[in-house]
């Protein structure tokens, strides 16, 4: 804060002297005087004495606890007193135009301290004051001696207090995520963005059944194409909001993704950014919040726009900056109280609807954007928190952005929040306009409501063609009755459809309103070249490759490990490590049937930990599908970051329990007990994992879908498993070739050449004498030795499989 100029501490001593002689001019009794100065001297003796008391802790507590103590005296002595108008002149002057919310809070500190100080000064001189007959209530001006420049030393000693504490707050923060001391770069205001909407029309081709049970089922299918909006028109201008309201299956989710320009394909009209087509670039200066409240379950409402603020800002800004930028969103939506809890989801419990509603907004005001888009916040809310959330759309749009929303029933309060709005029933406009308008042009068309109700009830029972309670125009009532129908009276015509009902409001719009409207759109003013250039600017990744893998593999740990790491996981694995443990206690090969026994283990391990595996990652990408989609829609990462994170973080965890489980079975079943076989087998059991686990992501990236990628992954898992080289030994050459594909066939191979040597025995105990191991039916025609080659064949596919479910990922349409 500044230094408190001369001229000021002349005109606070002027004020003061003033106060003096309007308190000498006062006429009270003798007695009475008396008994005031009394009164007020002890209980400005005992005010004083708590002040200096508490005095030192409200300095370090930011003055807080000093100011409301005052407070609290101040209304227990003289109800609805104010506070001193020396306080008052003291508060640090505020600087007109926008103050960015760190300096504003530093500001609010400084003024508290000072202020809490001031009255301090001013109940010690005021106890001074009484000491020379003085006498005034403890809420009234502070009156000293004329000429005591004493209050002014005072006052800048208060300042000096107020900047020290200042310094001690800063230096108190340095270990938290925000502090004071750290100024935020100039985060410049969003681009307006007018967007206009001009005979939008949309259509979808669908596949039909056949009309007849008769007709076999691989007949040529039959298509046909349907109208989803027929010629919709509209504007909406930067600090803005417009309301898209309909009945279900009227379009509004359809015209807020083209809108969005999530759909590119089938679309007829036009639609413009700053009178500019729609363009990749834009993409960093949209926000879509999703009907679905897609987020990651396990990760706490801190954690998810952390990782969103560093993946989705420019790079030009610090780590600490986006952290910063995240909790200072964190704070606009009210979310401190749950920053630290996860989000949840179906089985996981976390924050309240309206919360996860509020993050996920969140994630998109991150970036400042121009135009933010939302499918139905409300849905599912409660008046109160839905009411909550459009205010705080509201106040958004009021910052210059342009803000668009489809809504389902909102309260009557929630409806006058909207600046515009857009009516569809079927596909058609039924209105566009001012939102405070829409009563006034269905009254001039004939249609108005009996009773008091909602305006949102009413729009939507006129856009069900719900005529009930509503007054109906007399041509529609004529036409009906021209037509030969029945009517049950003047207020419902019962022989009126919803249809017939439709059919007239398209036509009074279209009649009424939508040529000015159109004429509005054409006229409006030509966009500034430069404003068009910023919309079609080129589009920047918000951070590095490396930087996007980086945070991907740590959110990826982060999120998954609740998975891979949970107690039923865990526990099916060591059971199964336990149950073949016993099954082959201190198992021994100097016996035929000893050695079959241990072969048969070695073969349940190479598919225990093929099978595992592959149905773990099958539900890897169906299961993120609509994250990805999501993320990806706002180029968020780059696809290759994503994969090569996705891959890599689940290598950890899947690791983990394999160590265990080899380290239970392994030295229960005593199988060959020597340091390097013991970590080959390991070695081998790892490199099927990532074999299997490859074979399994593409799958799953392939269909995307879990029910068709499961019953693939049953079919070839098992067919693996035959052609392995155990049950069946000579195959026929036909279908040889199936164990060339399987992993499970080079796994069992590299493990029997760790577990036997050619020159091992076995059954020496028989009348025949010793028996080499390579002759053992098992193991003929499998070399006991190297195993390089079974190993560069795994590692094959290894790669193999991960590319192609990367290619898999990369030609796919992802639906968002």
């Amino acid at each position: 804060m500044e230094e408190t100029p001369t001229g000021k501490s002349s005109s606070i001593v002027r004020t003061i002297s003033d106060q003096m002689e309007e308190v000498a001019k006062e006429v009270l009794a003798p007695a009475k005087r008396k008994a005031m100065a009394r009164s007020t001297s002890e209980l400005l003796d005992q005010t004083t004495k708590d002040v200096l008391t508490t005095r030192k802790s409200s300095l370090a507590s930011l003055g807080r606890t000093t100011s409301d103590n005052i407070d609290q005296t101040t209304i227990a002595t003289t109800p609805g007193a104010r506070k001193p108008p020396l306080a008052r002149k003291m508060q640090s002057p505020r600087v007109s135009g926008h103050i960015p919310k760190w300096k504003s809070g530093q500001l609010r500190i400084e003024d508290e301290l000072t202020n809490a100080f001031v009255e301090e000064v001013a109940l010690s001189r005021a106890s001074s004051a009484t000491s020379h007959g003085f006498s005034f209530s403890i809420a009234g001006p502070v009156v000293a001696p004329a000429g005591d420049l004493g209050l002014i030393s005072d006052l800048q000693e208060a300042r000096l207090h107020a900047s020290m504490a200042l310094k001690k707050k800063e230096t108190e923060s340095k270990d938290t995520e925000i502090n004071l001391d750290i100024e935020l770069p100039h985060r410049d205001p969003p681009l307006p963005i007018c967007l206009k909407f001009l005979e939008v029309q949309y259509k979808v081709i669908l596949q039909g059944k056949p009309t007849s049970i008769l007709r076999s089922s691989w007949t040529e299918p039959i298509f046909f194409e349907k109208d989803i909006l027929h010629g919709v028109s509209g504007s909406i201008a930067p600090g803005e909001m417009l309301a898209m309201m309909g009945p279900s299956g009227s379009g509004k989710t359809t015209l807020i993704n083209l809108l969005a320009g999530r759909i590119q394909q089938n679309v007829s009209g036009s639609i413009t950014y700053n009178d500019q087509p729609y363009s990749k670039a834009l993409k960093r200066r949209i926000g879509f919040v999703t009907q679905d409240d897609v987020l990651f379950p396990h990760l706490t409402v801190r954690e998810t726009l952390t990782y969103t603020a560093l993946l989705r800002l420019p790079r030009t800004l610090l780590k600490h900056q986006r952290e910063q930028r995240a909790q200072e969103v964190i704070r606009e939506l009210g979310l401190e109280r749950c920053q630290d809890t996860i989000i949840g989801g179906s089985f996981v419990r976390g924050i309240s609807g309206g919360e996860r509603k509020r993050v996920c907004i969140g994630c998109e005001i991150l970036i400042d954007p121009s135009l933010l888009f939302l499918d139905e916040p409300t849905s599912g809310l409660d008046s109160t928190t839905a009411l909550r959330i459009v205010q705080m759309l509201h106040d958004i749009a009021r910052a210059g952005r342009t803000v668009v929303s489809t809504i389902h029933q909102p309260s009557s309060r929630l409806f006058h929040k909207f600046d515009k709005l857009i009516l569809l029933g079927e596909g058609h406009s039924i209105y566009f306009g001012k939102a405070s308008d829409a009563m006034e042009h269905f009254a001039s068309v004939g249609f108005s409501p009996f009773l008091a109700m909602n305006p949102a009830d009413f729009l939507l029972d006129l856009a069900n063609g719900n005529i009930h309670d509503i007054s109906v125009p007399a041509e529609l009532v004529n036409t009906s009755h021209a037509e030969g129908g029945n009517s049950q009276g003047d207020q419902f015509p019962g022989s009126l459809s919803s249809h017939d009902v439709l059919e007239h409001l398209i036509e009074a719009y279209e009649t009424n309103v939508a040529p000015m409207e159109k004429a509005k759109l054409i006229a409006l003013n030509e966009v500034a070249e430069d404003l068009k250039s910023s919309v079609s600017a080129k589009r920047e990744w918000g951070a590095t490759w490396w930087d996007q893998f980086s945070i991907l593999f740590v959110r990826g740990l982060k999120e998954r490990r609740h998975e891979y790491l949970s107690f039923l996981r865990i526990a099916q694995v060591i059971l199964t490590a336990l149950i073949l443990g016993l099954l082959w206690w201190q198992s021994k090969i100097d016996t035929a049937k000893g050695l079959q026994d241990q072969i048969g283990l070695v073969f349940f391990i190479a598919v225990f930990w093929g099978f595992f595996p592959v149905f773990t990652a099958i539900f890897t990408f169906p299961q993120e599908r609509a994250m990805l989609a999501k993320e990806r829609a706002v180029d968020m990462y780059r696809l290759s970051a994503y994969f090569m994170a996705r891959i890599l973080s689940d290598l950890p965890l899947d690791l983990f329990l394999p160590i265990g489980f080899l380290i239970i079975v392994y030295f229960m079943a005593h199988l060959r007990m020597t340091v390097a076989a013991f970590f080959l087998t390991m070695l081998t059991t790892f490199l099927s994992i990532v074999a299997s686990q490859g074979l399994g992501l593409a799958i799953g990236a392939t269909f995307m879908d879990l029910k068709k990628a499961t019953t693939l992954a049953s079919i070839t898992m098992m067919a693996f498993m035959l052609a392995g080289g155990f049950f069946v030994q000579r195959v026929h050459p036909f279908i040889k070739w199936i164990r060339y594909l399987s992993f499970n066939y080079y796994t069992y191979r590299i493990l029997l050449k760790i577990q036997y040597d050619a020159d091992q025995v076995y059954d020496c105990s028989s009348p025949s004498g010793c028996k080499s191991i390579a002759t053992f039916p098992s193991l003929r025609g499998i070399p006991l030795d190297g195993g390089i080659e079974e190993a560069t064949v795994m590692l094959i596919m290894v790669f193999g499989y991960r590319l192609l479910a990367y290619f898999s990922l990369l030609r796919m349409k992802l639906r968002v």
